[in-house]
């Protein structure tokens, strides 16, 4: 039987080469023959392999502070696999309450025999037991500091910059409830398409198979998994194209956006498609969907699922948004769901807080406001574009938003018709989703309408 903990380790070691977590994992799962499938013992060992590399990556700087304040030699002095080793050990005692900490410390100590580490066995074992004592004599084996930024960022493993953008915006209280949140493992939102099914029956055909879901308020096609599945594509009405994976927040931006039946719209960063597949079942699929990007691997997914929902209206074309001279003045409706940070989205990429920087911020920002001025032309008098990031920095956001507006008087915001979320937005039409207030994913969008004396 494959060991949970030695793919895990393998996985790791990739990422702390610089490989991207998910693409790391996934390789991991292949070679070690770790299928998603509906064998419940290989679902447990997938999902702990899972929940072990996600898990070390979103929490390296907690797990490095610990070697750091344990051990003789700093996290980063120590080598390399001795370091990925003891982000298990620490991780598993730390943050998994169902493995036993016997457990914890004798299956790394393993773990380091079976790689080559037989002479460092009692190092870590020390090391492991250390910290369980700290814990028996204070409920917080780590030291933290008193300053605020050190403290959060250490406690839930985010870098400070990070922690200094939340913390301008929400202040303490608020930002801890945040980092908590992202931490979580993140839960899997289906989008009901309503050309081919409802609400209720998709809803029906879960519980027929033991399959617990729930509905969000205020998302008419959407529903949550509750717990594990098995894979995705085994679920009812998968194949007959009756739902399509989207997180709820995304959702809300085809409400936004609004569109009717009959319209042209463009989806100007279209790729994978999730956003541009709503809108055409919003326009009951009729219409013309213009689906650009610049990638054209990433549109043959959005083809693929187009074709599984059995949508007709969207019409691929490959090109950079920043140029497209030919759709200038053609669409009612244009969104423009930028490519951005994904710091609202760090649950579901674990290594997404340690690749961002303040100088990639300022990067994409500048690709930002360069894209919402070029697509901008994209629309016809009195017609609308949508503004869409995953991003909860204001560089991204509020800031691409107001430059925009000084250099273009005849755009105005437009708030929403409908109420979209549960906490007010501020100022009234900028919607920015705060994912421990809403429980989704951290979106910010906002509803721009051009008027009809533009030049």
């Amino acid at each position: 039987m494959t060991n949970p903990r030695q793919v895990a380790f393998i996985a790791l070691k990739e990422v702390h080469k610089g490989a991207y977590a998910d693409v790391a994992l996934d390789r991991a799962l292949q070679k070690f023959k770790l299928p998603d499938s509906d064998n419940e013992t290989l679902r447990r060992d997938r999902r702990l392999t899972t929940e072990l590399v996600y898990g070390c990556v979103r929490r390296q700087r907690t797990l490095d502070t610990l070697i750091d304040q344990i051990a003789t030699k700093k996290a980063q002095q120590q080598p390399p696999d001795l370091r990925t080793i003891l982000h298990l050990g620490f991780y598993q005692l730390r943050y998994q309450e169902k493995i036993p900490p016997s457990a914890a410390v004798n299956t790394t100590v393993e773990l380091a025999k079976a790689n080559g580490l037989t002479g460092l066995t009692g190092f870590i074992n020390g090391l492991l037991r250390q910290y369980l004592r700290l814990g028996e004599k204070s409920s917080e084996p780590l030291k933290l500091p008193e300053n605020s930024v050190e403290r959060l960022g250490i406690l839930y493993s985010f870098p400070d910059w990070i922690i200094e953008v939340w913390l301008a915006q929400l202040g303490f209280a608020e930002t801890e409830k945040l980092c908590a949140w992202m931490n979580q493992t993140p839960t899997i939102d289906l989008r009901v398409n309503i050309l081919r099914s409802s609400l209720k029956e998709v809803e029906s055909a879960f519980q027929s198979a033991g399959v617990l879901v729930k509905r969000i308020p205020r998302l008419p096609q959407a529903l949550r998994l509750i717990g594990s599945n098995g894979p995705i594509q085994n679920l009812p009405g998968f194949r007959e194209g009756w739902w399509t994976i989207q997180d709820s927040s995304a959702q809300l931006v085809g409400h936004l956006l609004d569109p009717k039946p009959g319209e042209v719209v463009i989806d100007a960063c279209a790729a994978p498609g999730g956003k541009t597949t709503h809108i055409a079942e919003l326009m009951g699929d009729h219409g013309k969907i213009w689906a650009c990007d610049k990638t054209a691997s990433r549109l043959r997914k959005l083809q693929d699922n187009a074709r599984r929902l059995n949508l007709q209206s969207i019409e691929i074309y490959t090109g950079d948004s920043c140029n497209l001279p030919q759709f200038y003045n053609q669409a009612d409706r244009v969104l423009l769901d930028a490519p951005c940070s994904g710091l609202g989205t760090m649950h579901r990429h674990a290594d997404a807080r340690w690749r961002q920087t303040p100088e990639s911020i300022q990067q994409l920002s500048l690709l930002q406001t360069k894209l919402l001025s070029h697509t901008s032309n994209f629309v016809k008098d009195n017609g609308v574009l949508v503004y869409a990031t995953c991003t909860l920095h204001p560089a991204e956001n509020e800031e691409v938003i107001s430059r925009f507006l000084a250099d273009h008087p005849h755009w105005q915001v437009e708030p929403p018709r409908q109420n979209l979320t549960a906490t007010s937005s501020t100022p009234p039409g900028w919607l920015k989703i705060w994912p421990h207030q809403e429980d989704m994913d951290g979106f910010f969008m906002v509803r721009l309408r051009k008027t009809n004396n533009s030049e």
